[in-house]
């Protein structure tokens, strides 16, 4: 039986960027740009040409890709035509093969915020598309606050569908701008209109996640017969954010009955590139990956208690909806005091560690684990401070340096300018071999900016290690989280450092104390270890 074409329209670079602090760059756009070309979405929204310098330079250096690239505008301006139009010019202006225009579709907002009469909105609407369409352009029609304005006046939210869709445009986008309409609502509305001559091949919807409904409300609109979806990677969007793709994909394509009913530009092969890329933009946006994600988080394969990490380990179909693999993310066994022999054995295999049952070691490390999970460690989280852990209970554990001794001083002075400003320093000293090692190092960033004793210690500590300059080079810090994990005057600080390399490994390492900054230089030197251990340093 053939499949019916479902189109996949991407807003990351417009809507998306309408996330409250997310501004991307030329070259960042061109980069997401090419991964969602890759991916296999049909439609790339590049920006508002003329709204603003960064989407206008992107349209003059916008990749070729096999997506179809679309500019996005509004809809002409009352009291001129469309041929007159300075921001509708704009637009074209673009040269882009698709342009999606928004206009408004519910009578409030029509005669309030844009103080017009109903029937000049109308004819607005066609006037728009019938010039987009004499340019030889595909034509989309974004239906603003569609689902408020049918719920309002339906007929009247009708008619400004059908003056876009009787003007030529190919692409009729039911919108839920404010995000308020929950999924049945959103399918019996797309369902109506469908009812009412507008044909399910030629409706898109559009949906926000202010009720959490985003994703649901656009299965919705597809069950209910729409056939382009529209959405943002990661999620993001302006308030809560838009239909989430990198959840709509897989779900699309992994799930029935979407899986044997449709097909998209998507293939199979490129959706294992799906975390890749949803980890590329938290990358480009300096922002941590969202761990419970579906699909693409760290721990969307993440089994903790005993139970389950032994039936994985039976048939992962016990507790997995579908292979990691298949989206390009992997199973995790993190280590807790609620894991078992099984989790244990298992993520020791992962470590490259082959340990037979039995084996009193494990016991061992069991006990450690939950010793110190008692004091504040955390190792579900931390799983590279787990393996150095288990390493070391093996007897497998390199001695690659040793740390003397470190010290961080905290100034606050005034500087040339007459304003204070605080200056962290660290000093460091290893031994390595017999030769002893000092390094000292301020924190600041290029334009001076303190930024405070970790990462001055961070700085030292990786500024001469001898021999193993090499492995540490492309090691950098990505995340820096902290917990008191008891109060009062014995508070207990608990540490977590994410760090990264050039070759995208990333890996997490704990530290706790009482002193922040002890508990920090404890997940650093981890960090470090594990990254010496994993690239093979020798001792």
């Amino acid at each position: 039986m053939s499949k019916e074409r479902l189109y996949l329209f991407d807003t990351t670079l417009r809507d998306g960027q309408q996330t409250q602090g997310v501004q991307f760059s030329t070259p960042e756009k061109i980069q997401i740009a090419e991964t969602l070309d890759a991916l296999g979405v049909d439609h790339i929204e590049g920006g508002w040409p003329g709204a603003n310098p960064t989407d206008s330079a992107f349209f003059d250096e916008a990749p070729k890709t096999r997506a179809t690239m679309t500019a996005f505008g509004m809809t002409k301006r009352a009291g001129r035509s469309a041929e007159n139009d300075d921001v509708l010019a704009a637009v074209l202006n673009a040269g882009t093969p698709s342009v999606c225009l928004v206009g408004k579709t519910h009578d409030f907002h029509v005669t309030k915020a844009l103080g017009i009469t109903l029937d000049e909105n109308l004819e607005n609407i066609a006037r728009s598309f019938e010039h987009i369409v004499a340019q030889g352009r595909e034509a989309l029609f974004d239906a603003e606050h569609f689902f408020d304005g049918y719920k309002a006046n339906p007929e009247y939210a009708v008619k400004c569908l059908k003056a876009a869709f009787d003007a030529g445009a190919r692409w009729i986008v039911l919108c839920d701008t404010n995000g308020g309409t929950l999924p049945d609502e959103i399918g019996r509305i797309t369902a109506a209109v469908i009812a009412q001559g507008i044909p399910g091949d030629r409706v898109g919807i559009h949906t926000h996640n202010d009720t959490g409904n985003a994703v649901a409300g656009s299965l919705a609109a597809i069950d209910a017969g729409a056939r382009q979806v529209q959405g943002t990677l990661n999620g993001l969007g302006e308030r809560c954010g838009n239909a989430n793709l990198t959840t709509l994909i897989p779900t699309l394509l992994l799930k029935e009955p979407y899986a044997s009913q449709f097909e998209t530009g998507v293939t199979h092969k490129a959706l294992a590139g799906l975390t890749r890329a949803s980890r590329l933009l938290d990358d480009i946006l300096n922002r941590v990956p969202t761990k419970s994600a579906p699909y693409v988080g760290a721990s969307a394969f993440a089994h903790k208690a005993g139970l389950h990490a032994s039936a994985i380990l039976k048939d992962p179909s016990t507790y997995e909806h579908i292979e990691p693999s298949i989206v390009g993310n992997g199973r995790i066994i993190p280590m807790s005091n609620q894991a078992g022999q099984s989790n244990l054995r298992k993520r020791l295999a992962e470590a490259g560690l082959s340990v037979e049952k039995g084996n009193s070691a494990l016991s061992q490390i069991l006990d450690q684990i939950k010793e110190r999970e008692a004091q504040g460690y955390s190792y579900d989280t931390a799983q590279a401070s787990f393996e150095l852990l288990a390493r070391r209970a093996l007897g497998l554990l390199p001695q690659f340096f040793e740390v003397k001794r470190y010290k961080v001083t905290v100034e606050r002075r005034k500087n040339r300018y007459d304003k204070m400003i605080s200056l962290s320093e660290a000093m460091v000293v290893v031994k390595i071999g017999d030769e002893k090692m000092l390094s000292v190092s301020e924190s600041h960033d290029a334009s001076g900016n303190d930024q405070g004793p970790v990462n001055a210690l961070a700085k030292a500590l990786a500024k001469d290690l001898g021999p193993y300059q090499p492995n540490i080079d492309d090691m950098k810090l990505v995340d820096f989280k902290v917990r008191i994990t008891n109060g009062g005057t014995e508070a207990v600080t608990r540490v977590i450092i994410d760090s990264e390399d050039g070759k995208g490994q990333r890996w997490s390492t704990v530290g706790v104390s009482p002193n922040i900054v002890d508990a920090s230089f404890e997940a650093l030197l981890d960090a470090v270890t594990w990254k010496l251990v994993h690239d093979g340093a020798k001792p």
